[in-house]
C-alpha cells in the first residue's frame, strides 16, 4: 500500500480522494489551512494518518508544510505520491498576499512549485488543473497581474495551465518521478458553483488512480488525464521554453530552487 500526501484537503475533492484512497487500504496525510481546518478533517478521516497545518498563500507558510510534510518522511520514510490539489478559484478578486503577490496565484501556481521543490521527492506527483486551462495564455510576462485588469476566471484558466506546465516540466527535469495533471471536471464543490455540471462522483478518481494504480495507463509521465482516460493538453503545457521559465520566474520570486535530477 502507499503513502499519498494531499495538499487542500480538509474539504471537497482533496478530501474525496484522501477517503478514496484510505478506502483502497492507503495511508493518507492531510492538509488543513488552521486548527479548526485540521479539526474538522481529521473528523470527516478519523483513520488518516497525520494533518499538517499552514496556510499556503505565503512563501512562509508554503515552506513551514513542506517542513511539517518532510518531519513524516524523516519519521517514516518517503512518500509514495503527493497530489498537488489547493486552489482557490475563478471568483477570487484581486488581492494581494502579505509577499505582495496575487492571492490566486500564490495559492494555485507558486504554493505547487514550493512544495514540489521542498517535500522530499516521492515516487509520484499529481497536479490537478482545470479544463478551464485549455484556453488560456500562460502570460509569464505578467505572471503577477501588473500590467492588466484583474479578471478572475482568466487569472484561475492561466493558473491551471501553470500547474500542468509544473507537471509536464517536473517530468523532464526528474525523470525517475512520474508527474502527471488532470482535470476533474467542472463539478459541483464549494469552487465550482451549485450548478456545475460535471459528475462528482467521478471527480476525485482519477488523482487517486494515478497516486497509486499499477495499471500500465497510470505508469506514465508527461501526460495529461481527463476521468481516467489521457486527453490533449494546451500545447502550451509542453512548451520547453515556457517551462524554464516558468520554474525560473517561481524560483525568483520564491527563493526556492527545483533541485536537479
Amino acid at each position: 500500500m502507499s503513502r499519498v500526501f494531499i495538499s487542500g484537503s480538509s474539504t471537497g475533492l482533496g478530501l474525496m480522494a484522501a477517503k478514496k484512497l484510505a478506502a483502497d487500504g492507503h495511508s493518507v496525510v492531510l492538509h488543513a489551512r488552521d486548527a479548526a481546518r485540521a479539526k474538522d478533517a481529521a473528523a470527516a478521516l478519523p483513520s488518516a494518518e497525520a494533518v499538517v497545518t499552514g496556510d499556503l498563500e505565503t512563501i512562509a507558510g508554503a515552506r513551514h508544510v513542506a517542513e511539517q510534510v518532510n518531519e513524516h518522511v524523516n519519521e517514516r520514510g518517503a512518500f509514495d505520491a503527493v497530489i498537488h490539489n489547493a486552489a482557490v478559484g475563478y471568483r477570487e478578486p484581486y488581492r494581494k498576499t502579505s509577499d505582495g503577490l496575487p492571492h490566486l496565484f500564490a495559492i494555485n501556481t507558486l504554493s505547487a512549485y514550493i512544495l514540489t521543490a521542498l517535500i522530499h521527492r516521492p515516487s509520484r506527483l499529481v497536479y490537478l488543473s482545470s479544463g478551464m486551462h485549455h484556453d488560456a495564455d500562460a502570460n509569464l510576462g505578467d505572471i503577477l497581474w501588473q500590467q492588466r485588469r484583474w479578471n478572475g476566471a482568466t487569472a484561475y484558466a492561466e493558473s491551471k495551465l501553470h500547474d500542468t506546465l509544473l507537471a509536464f516540466a517536473i517530468a523532464k527535469r526528474w525523470p525517475d518521478v512520474l508527474s502527471n495533471a488532470l482535470e476533474p471536471g467542472w463539478v459541483p464543490t464549494r469552487m465550482g458553483g451549485p450548478g456545475a455540471p460535471d459528475d462528482m462522483q467521478q471527480a476525485h478518481l482519477t488523482q487517486a488512480w494515478l497516486a497509486t494504480s499499477d495499471d500500465p495507463r497510470a505508469r506514465v509521465s508527461g501526460e495529461y488525464f481527463y476521468h481516467l482516460k489521457r486527453m490533449a493538453a494546451n500545447p502550451q503545457a509542453h512548451d520547453p521554453v515556457l517551462q524554464r521559465r516558468l520554474l525560473e520566474t517561481c524560483a525568483e520570486l520564491s527563493g526556492v530552487e527545483v533541485p536537479p535530477a
